[in-house]
């Protein structure tokens, strides 16, 4: 059998932690990681799960849907209600591509780094 892996941090590049932790902290309800700051910045949800945020010098945001810079990764989020989850996330500083293919079940978004994701009906 193989081992048994549970998933417990996932980090995104950015060029800055801080505001990537703080928009995702207020997107999520997720509580800010205890060991965040300039370099690296995370919000931890209820189960444990990270999401982390590095600082990589140079970074280039990806450029969804075409491929120039590409999304290499993106985050899915269920909500009850996408038209409220939208306007707190765009309040929030996200922005909405004009490129929407899920039509009525799901949006794409990208927060302000430039990282797609996206939300679903729960």
């Amino acid at each position: 059998m193989p081992p048994q892996m549970k998933l417990t941090a996932i980090t995104l590049d950015c060029a800055d932690p801080e505001t990537m932790a703080a928009f995702y902290r207020e997107a999520t309800g997720f509580e800010l990681h205890p060991k965040s700051g300039p370099d690296f910045a995370g919000v931890t949800g209820p189960d444990g799960l990270v999401i982390g945020f590095q600082r990589v010098d140079g970074y280039r945001a990806p450029r969804w849907p075409g491929q120039a810079v590409p999304q290499q990764s993106h985050l899915d989020f269920k909500v009850e209600d996408l038209d409220e989850a939208e306007a707190l996330l765009l309040e929030l500083g996200a922005a909405k591509p004009e490129h929407q293919p899920g039509g009525d079940r799901w949006r794409v978004f990208t927060d302000p780094a430039g990282h797609p994701f996206c939300l679903t009906r729960a």
